[in-house]
Order: C-alpha cells, then sequence, then structure tokens
C-alpha cells in the first residue's frame, strides 16, 4: 500500500510540553504506510534483568538506606520492576513504587525499620517536568533539599553501573528476523523510557540501529507520546501498532489510541518468532483489531501478577499500575 493511499486521522493535542528533543518525533516523515514502535529492554533487548539485579536494585538499596532489609528490597524492587503488573514502569515511578511497597510490608515493620515519606519523589513526579535525568535535574535546582540530591546521586549511579556492567546484551532471538521482515512495509522506531545514550550505545552495538528510523527514549517523553509525536495525523490509526512486554507498553498503546502486540516475559523467542509469521501479516492486512488482539493481550495479562506475594500492613495485597501524566 502506498503512503498516498492511506487515510490519516488529524492531529490531537499534545497533552503536556513537548521536551526539546522530541522534535525529532514531531518532525518525522513517513516513509511507509505502516509504523511500529518496539520497546528496548525486556521486549528487543535481553538487558533488562541484568541492568535490575545488577544496577538499579543494588543502587536503590545503597542510596536508600535499605542494608537494613536488603533480602527484602531485592525482592521487593525485583517484584516491581520485573515481575508484577508495574514491570517496565519509568525508573522514577518504580523507585516510589518500591519504596511504597517496603513501607507497608510486615516484616520491614517486624525488624524495626522504618522507611520515610520522601515526599519530594512524588512532588517531582507530579510537577510538569520529564521523569528524566534533564527534568529531576531541572526539578532539583527549583526545589533544593537533602532528597533531591539524593534522587540525582541515586539515578546518576544507576547510569553509571548500566555503562559499566551491561555490555554485550544483545537482542532476544527473533527480533533481528522480525525487523527484516517489517523493513519493506513499516516505519520502525525505538519506543522507550531508557535515556537515549544508552540506547543508542546497545542498538547499535548490536547491529538494530539502522532499522529505526527514530530512537526515541526518555527525554522525548513516555512512550504514549512518543507514538503520538510521531504517528498523529501522519497515519490511519489501525496502521500504528507499538510492541512491548510490560502492561504499562499495553496503557501507552490505549493512551496513545494504537494497537498493541505483546512480548510474553520468559517466552520472548516464541512471541517475535509469532509476530513474524502470525501477527505482522494481521497488522499488514487489517485483521489484527478485534477478535485477535483481545486473545493475544489476555495471554499476557494472565503472565503476571497483581497481588504481592507477602504480609501487608494494611492487608491490601493488591498491585495497582500508578497513573502516568
Amino acid at each position: 500500500m502506498s503512503i498516498a493511499a492511506t487515510v490519516t486521522d488529524p492531529p490531537r493535542p499534545f497533552a503536556r510540553r513537548l521536551p526539546d528533543a522530541a522534535s525529532e518525533l514531531v518532525d518525522f516523515t513517513p516513509t511507509k504506510a505502516f509504523f511500529v514502535g518496539i520497546d528496548s529492554d525486556g521486549c528487543a533487548m535481553d538487558a533488562m534483568d541484568i541492568k535490575h539485579q545488577e544496577c538499579f536494585t543494588p543502587c536503590s538499596i545503597k542510596f536508600w538506606n535499605l542494608q537494613p532489609i536488603s533480602t527484602i528490597a531485592r525482592e521487593t524492587a525485583l517484584f516491581v520492576n520485573l515481575g508484577s503488573v508495574t514491570r517496565g514502569l519509568n525508573r522514577w515511578l518504580a523507585l516510589r513504587q518500591l519504596l511504597d511497597l517496603l513501607r507497608d510490608r510486615a516484616d520491614v515493620a517486624e525488624r524495626g525499620i522504618t522507611i520515610p515519606d520522601y515526599p519530594e519523589l512524588t512532588d517531582f513526579i507530579d510537577s510538569p517536568h520529564a521523569l528524566s535525568d534533564a527534568g529531576v535535574a531541572a526539578w532539583a535546582a527549583a526545589n533544593p533539599s537533602p532528597t533531591a540530591e539524593r534522587m540525582i546521586a541515586w539515578g546518576d549511579a544507576v547510569n553509571a553501573a548500566i555503562a559499566d556492567m551491561v555490555h554485550g546484551c544483545g537482542p532476544f532471538p527473533g527480533v533481528r528476523e522480525a525487523m527484516q521482515a517489517m523493513h519493506d512495509d513499516v516505519d520502525e522506531i525505538t519506543v522507550s523510557a531508557t535515556p537515549m545514550e544508552a540506547l543508542r550505545r546497545e542498538w547499535s552495538e548490536h547491529g538494530l540501529a539502522c532499522y529505526m528510523q527514530v530512537i526515541a527514549g526518555q527525554e522525548m517523553g513516555s512512550k504514549a507520546e512518543h507514538v503520538q509525536y510521531a504517528t498523529d495525523g501522519k497515519y490511519a490509526r489501525d496502521h500504528v501498532l507499538l510492541i512491548g512486554d510490560a502492561p504499562g507498553d499495553r496503557d501507552a498503546a490505549a493512551r496513545a489510541g494504537c494497537l498493541y502486540y505483546p512480548i510474553l516475559p520468559g517466552a520472548e523467542k516464541e512471541s517475535w518468532h509469532r509476530f513474524v509469521a502470525e501477527a505482522l501479516p494481521r497488522f499488514l492486512h487489517g485483521t489484527f483489531a478485534g477478535t485477535y488482539q483481545r486473545s493475544v493481550i489476555e495471554e499476557f495479562n494472565a503472565t503476571l501478577p497483581d497481588l504481592v506475594p507477602w504480609e501487608t500492613l494494611s492487608g491490601i495485597r493488591t498491585v495497582t499500575m500508578p497513573t502516568v501524566k
């Protein structure tokens, strides 16, 4: 199908002020009739587990004084970031989720440990600033405090740990083949909450950057905004698809008004092979939406729990996705 034959929907107003870096997405000109945004860590790149096990979690224990409950903190952090409905959250939302869950754990209270409230963290999350390195630096400059300094130190330490630790973590089996299968019909961009420096380094290191028209990271906004900036008024809505591995990706697709294909955690190879054999042909021929999409999303929803496996002080064990601005 030619681009000229595609009927596009009118653009929608943007939800908040455009990050400066997002101009690359807003100015993006389609070269194909179809568009696919692809998440990075845990979806295309097999780098999510190492980042959370070896980088985010140790830094959270160190910088938020969780050493007396390090085992509990590690279990909670990995539940938040890898093993539950909050998998794949933006790092600042995930940090708040970690601290909130720890405050409510009965075994933390039994050890006589109190987790401070850190209202500054919520103030930043609720502010107009992007949930990125640049955003927290700008917020902290206007709201100086010891907690603000701790937040920046934590974020910098995570970035340094990733740069030091994460090397050679390439794509899951089937990813390169999927990008090649899409190449003739689909504009492809990377859609991620990872800082752009790390994304560009990792995708270039493994020869995947050449398939992407744009590599979009946290500096360009949220994943829903990435899709909106790049596609609104440029493609028919049923010609836009987001591929991800987390409930937040599913919800980002819903906010952006586009289709969603899930990569199942623990079955990444099978999910990518299924995409090429089954989902991509449906997407290109207009039979993806409706029954097929509902079936793959229902399968995905069943893979990640929304109940914590430990006792809580409040008696509430259900975990919900935080609201993303």
